[in-house]
């Protein structure tokens, strides 16, 4: 299910710069969460399994099962929304995880992805957004006067746009010791602007709703592009220093002022 992918020039300098060795491996499958089975096997390729579970409070009875079975003690690693490339540390070394899917994803643009995992292992930054948000996340998904499913999305996004704020400086100094992820980066953002500018109109019309509206504002934090209300009010330090607690309070004022 897993076999070894080699890395070399920039992204082997990334890796030694934000994340000595870390272990990259191509996955056969297409997983959200990786079973508990395969999940298990990896101790075969590293020093040390370390399995993360979380306290029942966190979670609500109607959150959506995946978040619960994430959360339980079952040896599980990444969650629904975590894209082509996703990470644990709850291996020793930690993991970078290239899925099936990267197959048919340009190569500068998985070479950014995996460059992206490489740099948020370093941040020593939570796993995912269920221990970013912790015990604030039953107030999170009460703010969000939608679906549970929808305030899984939104705590998602969050947490990806919390994220990007401290990875951006990072990506912009790389213009003249990586100029081929700094491109790639710079090309991401600007497959995004068109889609960010014309937010307001297309919740306005209907054509997006507001989860998928916080998903693709907070993808284009890391990319420091304008952002329309009131999504601007996450472009800032102060989310950095306040991190879920300023989250729940943005979300909690959104959804009051909407109303």
């Amino acid at each position: 299910m897993f076999e070894r992918r080699s890395l070399s020039g920039e992204l082997a300098a990334v890796r030694d710069a934000h994340a000595p060795g870390v272990i990259l491996l191509d996955v056969d499958s297409d997983f959200e969460t990786l079973p508990p089975g395969a999940a298990e096997d990896l101790g075969l390729l590293v020093d040390a399994l370390d399995p993360a579970t979380y306290p029942d409070e966190w979670v609500p009875d109607d959150a959506p099962r995946p978040l619960r079975r994430y959360a339980g003690p079952d040896f599980t690693i990444g969650l629904p929304g975590d894209g082509t490339v996703a990470w644990t540390r709850q291996t020793d070394p930690p993991i970078v995880f290239c899925k099936a899917r990267a197959a048919g994803t340009p190569d500068a643009f998985l070479d950014f992805l995996i460059a992206e995992a490489l740099v948020q292992i370093g941040l020593d930054a939570p796993e995912s957004f269920l221990p970013f948000f912790g015990d604030r996340y039953p107030d999170l998904q009460a703010a969000v006067a939608l679906d549970p499913a929808s305030a899984y999305q939104i705590a998602a996004a969050l947490y990806d746009g919390w994220l990007g704020l401290q990875t951006r400086p990072i990506f912009e100094g790389w213009a003249d010791d990586r100029p081929d992820l700094h491109d790639a980066w710079v090309d991401a953002g600007d497959r995004l602007r068109d889609r960010v500018d014309g937010l307001p109109g297309a919740i306005a019309r209907g054509e997006t709703d507001f989860a998928d509206a916080t998903e693709l504002a907070c993808a284009a934090i890391k990319h420091g592009l304008d952002l329309p209300a009131p999504f601007a009010a996450l472009d800032t330090t102060a989310y950095i220093d306040y991190g879920a607690d300023y989250a729940v309070r943005w979300t909690a004022k959104t959804f009051e002022t909407a109303d």
